[in-house]
């Protein structure tokens, strides 16, 4: 099982796309695997016959675990498929096996005579486990994150109406998102600035813009993200990674886009979205949420973001605090457009007006840099002229 995302420490098999007995070159797909983040592509590191599939289909396994054995149609294979211990030498030219054995699992980390996978060490650490008391049930008997599970597991699950509860295991998706928030929530210090914006001006630009024929929809989310991108332009100071040792100020604005999919929340990057028209930028969001909630993303296209929007106003909920995406120093979360009474020019009207609250890590962002850059976002948004001038 490779590493197919940056995040990745295991993946679920979910859809053998070759069979055991199939002729397989080095680049062929072999398999889908569901990641942290999205389904990617399990292709073959070499040539030969798919001889063995030990992993099933809906089975999650460690990097770094044997999922399959592609071999000469006439070699033996016991030894990789018994013992992992014997992985190495089978793959070696040295060794007493043969080239041919090219896809096979990288040897687990042992001491001793323990062998168990670097995921299965780490949670067994955590919650206290004696790996001398856990019964390895990988190749070779090797100790995966499921036997350390299995060890400190509660009751079995019980259905709704029996017991009152249900207990469902966390998605790869759900394990990563609580990982990286509590990566962020404790170590960096957050604080929070809220803007309410007039939104008159962008309700009426967007009414004018969608009456056009050609082009597609322009969504307020879309003239938000343009609004952002410009704003960053005019305020580096925001658009920066937090790196211990150092800051690193961004001459680019890749823009991450909060999508919520089934199962968790992703976040596709704008790449370059300074440079792109509020067409293209309608466009490639569309295409990349779609994609996203199709768990058909790429690793690039939902990493390297240097600042994020995270938007709910189409969920009717008027404003909200969102978690900094590390090593991100910002993230903007943005509310509904509210129709209420403000005073202008000594009269009580009704405006349709938005609220955004932009997430700051105090490390990078100081409270009078972040209000800056609120105040250039809310004149853009006011007067969208300002986007282009």
């Amino acid at each position: 099982m490779e590493a197919l995302s940056p995040t990745m420490e295991e993946g679920q098999v979910t859809k053998w796309l070759k069979g055991e007995g199939d002729q397989v070159a080095s680049g062929d797909t072999l398999a889908e695997v569901e990641t942290d983040k999205a389904i990617m592509e399990l292709v073959a590191r070499g040539d030969g016959v798919l001889r063995k599939i030990v992993v099933p289909e809906g089975k999650t396994v460690d990097v770094g675990s044997l999922v399959a054995v592609i071999a000469a149609s006439d070699e033996d294979i016991s030894a990789m498929l018994g013992d992992t211990a014997a992985v190495a030498e089978a793959g070696s030219p040295n060794g007493a096996g043969t080239p041919a054995a090219t896809t096979i699992a990288r040897e687990p980390i042992a001491t001793g005579h323990l062998k168990a996978s670097p995921v299965a060490r780490r949670i067994a650490s955590e919650r206290g486990v004696d790996l001398t008391t856990v019964h390895g049930s990988g190749p070779g008997g090797r100790i995966i994150k499921q036997d350390v599970e299995t060890a400190v597991a509660r009751p079995a699950a019980a259905p709704l109406g029996i017991g009152g509860f249900e207990d469902v295991p966390l998605t790869q998706m759900r394990k990563t998102i609580a990982r990286r928030l509590g990566q962020s929530i404790g170590p960096v210090p957050h604080f929070f600035l809220t803007s309410e914006i007039d939104m008159e001006a962008t309700v009426a630009s967007r009414a004018a813009l969608n009456a056009l024929e050609d082009g597609p929809r322009i969504s307020f989310n879309d003239i938000l993200l343009k609004a952002v991108a410009s704003a960053l332009m005019q305020h580096r100071d925001c658009n920066a990674w937090w790196q211990d040792d150092y800051v690193r100020y961004f001459n680019e604005v890749h823009l991450g886009v909060a999508v919520a999919i089934d199962g968790g929340l992703i976040t596709p990057v704008i790449r370059n979205a300074h440079t792109k028209t509020l067409r293209q930028i309608a466009t490639e969001v569309r295409d990349l949420a779609g994609r996203a909630r199709e768990k058909r993303l790429k690793p690039e296209e939902y990493t390297g973001s240097t600042f994020s929007v995270s938007n709910l106003g189409m969920f009717d909920i008027d404003q909200f605090t969102g978690v900094i995406n590390p090593p991100e120093a910002a993230l903007l979360a943005v509310g509904s457009i509210v129709e209420k009474p403000v005073v202008q020019e000594g009269q009580v009207m009704a405006r349709k007006r938005m609220r955004v609250t932009m997430s700051c890590d105090h490390r990078v962002i100081d409270g009078a840099t972040g209000a800056r850059f609120l105040q250039t976002l809310r004149r853009m948004l006011e007067n969208p002229l300002a986007m282009v001038w």
